[in-house]
């Protein structure tokens, strides 16, 4: 076991080969004193105590998908039995419940082993404002580790657990990511519970997720995902299995004027190698300006927002100021300088912003940034507490205010052998889009796995069929990927599952008119099969999708060569008289490039 890689399906391997989850736990604790970094955990209860308590978890079964594995919890979220800090002892208290989250994750089967360090109060980028050691980044001590979830990140990186809980604000769930060769998973808001987790900025707070790679991040927020009642932030938000990616997603990515990375050649050879990968999938990637991001990542720290960190630490601050680190101490002090009146200019300003990127965030199905600009060394932040933080921020500080999933993916190593990382962004609800991009994407070139050297795994086989809440819908013209209409499906929650053909006995038309033009799919005799894409769509959305059909489509069952037959879209018989026949093409894909060359 003391070889055994720290991923999801190795440790399943490990009980299947006879061993029990105190075996687990008692390699992870090894493995903790072999990294001897004791920056990394806060909280750390004594072995016997992490041994009783893994071999009382009960018994496996197929509704705890994490049965057994182990994780570790960024120390601003609750997990009853262990005290939380924040990183400040002054703050300390002792939870009688656990977060939701953890409390999801532990029905799910998982073992929460301990908490982890974090810039105080998650307040900072660099993981080292806090008065316990500061931890090692993994790949080289003279860079920064990387916050505010620092201690997560690290313990993930050097292959102790296989995940581990983060929060992400302004980015303290992906820099870390990058700064050591690890996904971050941020969701989006509302997606995971923030109840029992210690307040950044409320309204913008995540729980996020590190781990080796996108589907064992993806499996530890399927299980951590849902609803929560008692959050008032707390949103449905639909999850799902890990699908295949687009055929041919639209991206879009910094412009070469507009692309910071401070001087950083090597950063920015390299995300023009990650944005090649990216392409090789089929992604069509537009250069754009991005000064209009640049303008809201200003805006969550000069802006009325850090009078939400005030509001959790002004009771502390009145109290006893020196508690608090003094970085921390004189950003959140800044608040006491805004007025009600500055917040609500803030806000103004923060709609016509979110109104000047909207046509973006409409046209593109997602978008590609370095996850940093470039690395920040140990000695830069001792010498600057706060510009070196700040330029971290910039690819991240803008997302939670648009209310933008994220996925951070790590990449082969740049020239100089620092690690490779590319973040991937979507609107609200698109996080398994990104997941399943991220997992094809992660494949790309060389990588070992954050600072273990361990082989990079295969991406385990994406499902191509619907869940029990899910209606299989077959799309053959403007609703595919990368078309006009396709926001019709992806606002809806609905997810690609495969692109197929139809059996050899459909017509297609390009009908007259329209805007955008529409394809007409017809069943008929001496036809040809016709390339469809096949999405799984919200039951509950279904209706709501069928009432924007315009005659003369409709929704019927459409019969596939894979064997199955969804329903999908066809065309009255007696629309298509006079209408252009384009079976020939065998894809409306084909046809619009056609009438486009």
């Amino acid at each position: 076991m003391t070889d055994m890689p720290m991923t999801l399906d190795a440790i399943r391997a490990a009980y299947a080969g006879g061993a029990s989850p105190a075996d687990v736990v008692a390699e992870v604790y090894r493995r903790i004193a072999a990294w001897d970094d004791p920056g990394i955990f806060i909280h750390l209860p004594p072995l016997d105590a992490a041994l009783a308590a893994a071999a009382s978890i009960g018994a496996p079964g197929p509704d705890r998908p994490l049965w057994g594995i182990p994780f570790a919890v960024k120390d601003n979220i609750d997990v009853a039995g262990m005290p939380t800090t924040a990183a400040c002892p002054a703050f300390t208290y002792q939870p009688d419940r656990d977060a939701t989250v953890v409390a999801r994750l532990r029905a799910a089967g998982a073992i929460p082993i301990g908490k982890t360090n974090l810039d105080q109060f998650a307040t900072g980028l660099v993981g080292v404002r806090t008065p316990y050691p500061v931890p090692r980044n993994t790949l080289d001590p003279a860079i920064v580790p990387g916050g505010s979830s620092s201690g997560s990140a690290v313990a993930v990186a050097a292959g102790i657990v296989p995940f581990a809980l983060g929060t992400d604000t302004a980015g303290s769930g992906r820099v870390p990511a990058a700064l050591n060769n690890i996904v971050g998973l941020k969701p989006s808001l509302g997606a995971i519970s923030t109840r029992g987790v210690v307040p950044a900025c409320r309204t913008l707070d995540c729980v996020s997720v590190f781990a080796l790679s996108v589907g064992d991040a993806w499996s530890a927020y399927a299980a951590a995902a849902g609803y929560d009642a008692e959050d008032a932030y707390s949103r449905p938000v639909p999850v799902g299995p890990l699908s295949p990616p687009l055929p041919a997603p639209r991206a879009a990515a910094p412009d070469a004027g507009s692309l910071r990375v401070f001087g950083d050649a090597a950063q920015a050879e390299a995300f023009e190698a990650q944005i090649a990968a990216l392409e090789a999938l089929g992604a069509r990637v537009d250069r754009i300006d991005f000064a209009p991001f640049y303008q809201i990542a200003d805006m969550l720290y000069a802006g009325p927002w850090v009078a939400e960190r005030h509001a959790v630490l002004q009771p502390l601050l009145d109290a006893d100021p020196d508690a608090i680190d003094p970085v921390v101490r004189g950003i959140v002090s800044g608040a006491t300088a805004q007025s009600a009146t500055d917040a609500f200019r803030a806000f103004y300003r923060m709609a016509e912003l979110k109104r000047a990127v909207a046509p973006i965030l409409d046209a593109f199905d997602m978008l590609c940034v370095p996850t940093i600009p470039t690395f920040v060394t140990v000695a830069e932040i001792a010498a600057d507490g706060v510009g070196p933080n700040s330029r971290l921020g910039t690819y991240t500080n803008f997302v939670n205010l648009l209310g933008l999933c994220g996925l951070a993916v790590p990449m082969p190593a740049r020239s100089d052998g620092r690690p490779g990382s590319i973040t991937l962004l979507a609107a609200d609800g698109r996080d398994a889009m990104l997941a399943a991009i991220g997992a094809r994407l992660e494949m790309t070139g060389t990588r070992s796995l954050g600072a273990t050297g361990w082989t990079r795994p295969e991406t385990p086989a994406p499902a191509t069929g619907a869940g029990p809440d899910e209606i299989e819908i077959a799309v053959c013209g403007a609703h595919m990927s990368g078309l006009p209409l396709n926001h019709e499906l992806t606002s809806r929650g609905a997810r690609f599952l495969r692109a197929v053909d139809t059996t050899p006995d459909y017509r297609l038309y390009r009908l007259p008119g329209g805007a955008p033009p529409r394809p007409g799919m017809v069943r008929a005799a001496g036809g040809g099969a016709i390339s469809v894409e096949v999405w799984a769509l919200p039951r509950a959305a279904f209706g709501d999708f069928m009432s924007g059909i315009p005659a003369p489509l409709s929704i019927g069952t459409v019969t596939l060569s894979d064997g199955t037959s969804p329903k999908g879209f066809l065309c009255e018989a007696a629309a298509v008289a006079g209408a252009k026949d384009v079976t020939a093409a065998g894809s409306w894909r084909k046809v619009i490039a056609g009438e486009a060359a």
